[in-house]
């Protein structure tokens, strides 16, 4: 071991120089790439692709740190680690990118051709797609670049079409006219998942109306009046006493004049509102179920936009929907067909992409048959074959998987993969293969492309462009991922994989946190309160960041995070430095000596030997129960108190007053055993961990720290009788530490000691001494408590600490008496208040167990400073 010269180790860590000197040395050196191996079990992680669109926020943080702390735990346990990184086309996103960058050179999307805007859209995807990618890596991810996917890849393209034509061959793909959720701003259809819903206060239009042949009107409620021109229909409750005589009457559609009938139906709820509903199908998902039990006409009344069409009254054509709300209500109160107006807060859908409402739209759009092709990909999860973490989101899945409706997969976009099939120009016969018809020139094609999902759901097993590697590394082993994509992507992964591959896409699933600010709202831009990660990382590195990360985010519940917090990250990663700093500063003049390595062993060294074997199992356990955040916890106790606080100090008294022998021996063990502890925070932090282990020894060209083996668990190493004798040096020291605290006694100031014990050693004894500034320490199982002296007890143990000489025993009691009285004047103010039954009746549930907890509080200090004062007597 070859220890670098002291003047070369900074004495501050700085992670800038580190992070950009150790990537590149990674990616340099190719360390993260992974090849077929049939000799080593693979681990595979597929990232969940971000859109070409996307920038770095706090989520991707949390999410891929989770990743790269598996792949690298596993590369290190000796598995075949393969992290595939890749990047999603993102249809609407991407299209809406590249039509606003046209905008501002005076170029509209429809005066192109479709060839022109794809070539504008790959310029532009060349040009913005996957920064993330480049901001990721100063995170610190390893992921095998050489492995860079892209979901419009030549080979991904082909396996997305030739999964479309034989699932269209076998019955599961169909073209239809069905209602869909519509983005008037990218003029597509959207998924149900894709929608947001936002209350809003509006209003609510009652309208008259009247029954043909009849003086009757039939009052109806509406929060969108425009849609009335598209009516075919008014219904009523079957039950409804009040409707009775009119079922089967018509109605004359005011405006239109278009004779509606007017039906009953159970769905119609006769205690909301008038009872009475107008009946909207081309524009309503309840409406369209009832049009379809009772055959009515279903009329679409919007263009693309959302803008009113060629089935409206003239004079209602080509207007935005708002503003032929406007002119529908001014021309029914002309016609005195409008009742009344109330406010009303109405929960509105909201496209996530376009964020304008969402328009229900009865379109002709592709869908997929979902209900055979679910129920594999249900068992599987029932049955544990694949586990999600935390458990309880199998119910959510479950619960969607069993009503689970029918896929519209078609998009009304330029951007992404085109639908593969073709309508023949004369007979208007279809064609669906991979390949497009011999005779092309009779053909044309399906203008829409696929869902953006409809292609992500084969990343799991598509990323891999040969037979050879899909076999070695499919299934994979743990995708992480946020939970609000379990139906987008989760879910149609596994129904993919089963189907198509017929078995798992993944083995586990990590659902990662929310991450919220402080006061637990959720991140946005709009609320300033979302970081940017790369300023925290420029701020305060990234293993910082990815440590604080894993530390506040339990499995299972949201992160509540602010800047500051990043501070628990910082000062670690600085106490992993200082206590590389001290053994490499003592290896300049200490030789080191393999060979000394086991020599000169006390109880201290099997101690923390034992502790680090014990860390070395909780770590593993959490990790592979996907408690990351239990495990951070575990290797910061072990490092910071453990070996840091305690084994660090207590090696200080051989160091400093040892034979050379016996300080090589301490040196050669300690800088072994931080090594091997490097090893177990290295994927948590791995530029750090990189840096010092290259300052301890010269490595050969290429060796890192990321490829050397995980410490291994050793239960021969447990020593509990080592563990019982450095609990029992703790104890005291930590006793006579707080008695020094408690009585105000100089740090200057030596003291003497009294332990009233018989099991104390010599050598527990050296270092209890070398810990506390001890001017005399007598042991005697038999001695009485010295007068005016402090006390406790540990393990059956009574120290005491004359108090005479240090402090003044007057001035100290008298100090302590005063507290004592303004603390009782504190707690009996509580204790009233709580007795008081005014009070607890109208105070808030959590102001009352404040108060509680307060005198609790004062209680236990009241108890702890009259034991104090007992001691000065």
């Amino acid at each position: 071991m070859h220890p670098k010269n002291l003047d070369e180790i900074p004495k501050a860590y700085n992670p800038k120089e580190a992070e950009s000197k150790w990537y590149s040395y990674w990616e340099s050196h190719n360390l993260y790439h992974s090849e077929v191996d049939e000799t080593k079990t693979p681990y595979t992680i597929v990232i969940p692709p971000p859109n070409i669109t996307g920038i770095l926020h706090i989520g991707h943080i949390l999410n891929n740190t989770l990743q790269d702390i598996y792949i690298r735990y596993k590369r290190m346990m000796g598995f075949n680690a393969c992290w595939v990184p890749g990047i999603d086309h993102a249809s609407i996103a991407t299209e809406a990118k590249v039509v606003a960058l046209l905008k501002e050179q005076h170029i509209t999307k429809d005066k192109i051709s479709r060839e022109e805007f794809l070539k504008h859209c790959y310029d532009w995807k060349e040009k913005y797609g996957g920064i993330i990618f480049q901001q990721l890596r100063k995170l610190g991810v390893s992921c095998d670049w050489q492995r860079e996917r892209f979901t419009m890849d030549d080979h991904y393209y082909k396996k997305v079409i030739e999964a479309f034509v034989k699932l269209y061959k076998e019955g599961y793909i169909y073209r239809g006219y069905r209602m869909v959720n519509w983005d008037p701003a990218s003029k597509s259809a959207i998924s149900d998942e894709e929608v947001f819903y936002k209350e809003v206060q509006g209003k609510l239009w009652y309208f008259k109306y009247p029954v043909k042949g009849t003086n009757e009107f039939v009052v109806v409620a509406t929060t969108r009046p425009e849609t009335m021109l598209g009516d075919t229909g008014v219904a009523v409750n079957p039950e409804d006493e009040r409707y009775k005589h009119l079922i089967g009457k018509t109605i004359i559609l005011p405006i239109v004049g278009r004779e509606i009938p007017l039906f009953a139906d159970e769905y119609v709820d006769k205690n909301f509102g008038t009872g009475a509903v107008k009946v909207t199908p081309a524009h309503d998902v309840n409406d369209y179920e009832m049009a379809l039990r009772h055959n009515l006409e279903m009329i679409n009344i919007f263009n693309e936009d959302a803008t009113t069409n060629g089935n409206v009254p003239n004079e209602f054509q080509e207007l935005d929907r708002y503003e032929a709300r406007e002119k529908v209500v001014e021309r029914m109160k002309e016609l005195g067909f409008l009742h009344k107006i109330e406010d009303y807060a109405n929960k509105v859908g909201y496209s996530q992409r376009g964020n304008v409402p969402i328009e229900p739209y009865l379109s002709e759009q592709w869908f997929m048959k979902m209900d055979e092709l679910a129920k594999p990909a249900l068992k599987v999860v029932k049955e544990g074959k694949i586990k999600f973490h935390p458990e309880h989101w199998v119910k959510t899945y479950e619960h969607w998987m069993t009503n689970i409706r029918d896929w519209c997969i078609s998009r009304q976009l330029w951007w992404g993969h085109r639908i593969p099939v073709w309508y023949h120009k004369k007979t208007n016969e279809i064609y669906c293969e991979v390949e497009p018809p011999k005779d092309i020139e009779n053909w044309y094609q399906d203008d829409d492309v696929l869902d953006t999902w409809a292609s992500s759901w084969l990343w799991a097993q598509d990323v891999f462009t040969n037979e050879r590697d899909q076999k070695y590394y499919y299934p994979t082993d743990l995708l992480v991922t946020a939970p609000d994509i379990i139906f987008f992507w989760v879910a149609r992964m596994i129904i993919a994989g089963m189907h198509f591959m017929n078995d798992i896409p993944f083995k586990d699933v990590y659902f990662t946190s929310l991450v919220r600010d402080e006061k637990g709202r959720k991140m946005s831009k709009s609320l300033g309160n979302s970081p940017d990660p790369l300023d925290l990382i420029e701020e305060y590195g990234a293993d910082a960041l990815r440590f604080t990360m894993t530390y506040i985010a339990p499995l299972g519940q949201d992160v509540l995070f602010s800047n500051e917090m990043v501070e628990i990250g910082r000062n670690f990663a600085n106490k992993i430095w200082n206590a590389g700093r001290f053994l490499l500063m003592n290896a300049q003049n200490i030789k080191i000596n393999p060979f000394l390595k086991d020599k000169h062993i006390d109880f201290t060294d099997k101690w923390i030997v034992s502790r680090f074997n014990k860390t070395i199992k909780e770590v593993n356990d959490a990790l592979d129960k996907f408690e990351v955040n239990a495990a951070s916890k575990i290797i910061y106790s072990y490092i910071w108190n453990d070996f840091c606080d305690w084994y660090i100090e207590l090696s200080k008294t051989r160091l400093y007053h040892g034979t050379e022998e016996v300080k090589s021996a301490v040196l050669t063990r300690a800088i072994s055993l931080y090594e091997e502890m490097l090893k177990l925070v290295h994927p948590f932090m791995p530029f750090i961990t990189e840096e010092i282990w290259q300052l301890l020894d010269e490595r050969k060209n290429g060796e890192s720290i990321s490829i050397k083996e995980y410490p291994k668990f050793d239960k021969n190493k447990i020593d509990e009788k080592a563990e019982q004798e450095i609990s029992f040096v703790q104890g005291v020291v930590t006793a006579i530490r707080n008695i020094r605290g408690e009585m105000n006694i100089p740090p200057s100031k030596s003291i003497n000691v009294f332990l009233k014990s018989s099991q104390i050693t010599v050598a527990q004894e050296k270092y209890i001494k070398s810990l506390v500034k001890i001017e005399d320490f007598i042991v005697d199982e038999n001695l009485d408590k010295p007068k005016a002296s402090a006390s406790a007890v540990v393990k059956g143990c009574d120290i005491f600490v004359p108090l005479e000489g240090l402090i003044d025993v007057i001035v100290e009691r008298q100090r302590i008496e005063k507290e004592i009285a303004r603390l009782l004047n504190s707690y009996n103010g509580v204790r009233k208040k709580l007795e008081n039954e005014n009070f607890v009746s109208k105070a808030p549930a959590e102001v009352i167990e404040r108060e509680k907890q307060k005198m609790n509080d004062w209680q236990k200090a009241l108890e702890k400073l009259q034991s104090i004062l007992e001691d000065l007597e």
